[in-house]
């Protein structure tokens, strides 16, 4: 017999779905302990714009790879890929099951099948000089070039997502393979772990609903204050931490560059548009398990029931 896999659990979905709620839930019936999956919960002081999870949320549930950097330094999916690594292997060490909760769908690819990024280890003096285009030329002129040389990746890689535009090129430069075709290669091979990878949906504009009245409820809790409180810390746009939806828009409210209206508007359409590429990247992930709220009457005990009986199917619980 072959050496047991490690157990794995995955619950995402894109934002707003419910994730959050659902998979404390979870890790207390399996006993489990969640593994963030967010590209912005890793940042401290920044937790009403990120919708991070509470202490009183939380539940009494241990949960990793949050509020661990301070908003000037830079996270991505290496450093992501080698911490929750290593929070799996502790999680197991203490008898428990690894949830990993999040809709941060390339964190959570890299995690679950082992994605080898050595190969591009980087190249400082090419990254400046994508990063001066984007800043002379803007963010329109580095998509193009990104476009010529590889149109597959523009399907799953925003114009805005400088970063990750110029990880692309970057690869492509370095080692002559299209990103894409990397990562299509990349996801052919087998997982490390005996997983469940549990994709939470519901319908659009209940969805789209719950987007705005989320933002609504940001605004009301203080997000402008939040990002003021950023600023006068030397938090600039051009950090990656200030990139993340809500945190963009109202600094550039806050620079005078748009009105709060504007603000407001604008994170809402961007966070629309964020939750359609999620639900389309999930889509065309294999090994998927499709949990729609509608199938469930939207109740977290019966998509919680289904979610269980899954898990000891496979012998993961």
């Amino acid at each position: 017999m072959g050496e047991q896999k490690t157990p794995l659990v995955i619950l995402t979905g894109p934002t707003a779905v419910g994730k959050t709620a659902l998979s404390v839930r979870l890790a207390k019936a399996i006993g489990g302990e969640i593994i963030s999956a967010d590209s912005m919960q890793v940042y401290r002081h920044m937790d009403i714009g990120s919708a991070k999870i509470t202490p009183e949320e939380m539940s009494g549930v241990p949960h990793h790879l949050i509020d661990i950097l301070e908003p000037s330094e830079e996270f991505n999916v290496v450093w992501f890929q080698r911490l929750a690594r290593r929070a799996v292997q502790e999680i197991c060490g203490r008898g428990h099951v690894p949830v990993v909760a999040g809709g941060t769908g390339f964190y959570i690819q890299a995690l679950l099948y082992d994605v080898d990024f050595t190969e591009n280890d980087g190249d400082p003096a090419l990254r400046r000089q994508l990063q001066t285009i984007a800043k002379t030329q803007g963010s329109g002129a580095l998509y193009e070039r990104l476009r010529k040389i590889d149109p597959k990746s523009c399907e799953t890689i925003h114009e805005n997502n400088v970063k990750r535009v110029i990880r692309a090129i970057e690869f492509y430069e370095k080692t002559g393979v299209r990103i894409s075709e990397h990562n299509r290669i990349q996801r052919q091979n087998s997982s490390p772990y005996n997983f469940s990878y549990f994709v939470l949906t519901d319908d659009r504009q209940k969805l789209y609903g719950r987007i705005e009245e989320r933002v609504d409820e940001m605004m009301a809790q203080g997000l402008v204050e939040e990002v003021y409180r950023l600023k006068e810390m030397g938090c600039t746009a051009d950090m990656v931490s200030m990139q993340g939806l809500g945190y963009k828009e109202i600094l550039a409210y806050l620079d005078g560059k748009s009105t709060l209206e504007e603000a407001v508007y604008r994170i809402k359409l961007n966070t629309r548009h964020f939750a359609k590429r999620q639900l389309t990247w999930f889509r065309r992930e294999r090994d998927v398990i499709m949990l729609d709220r509608q199938d469930f009457d939207g109740r977290d005990d019966l998509i919680l029931n289904e979610m269980a009986e899954i898990l000891r199917r496979k012998g993961i619980v």
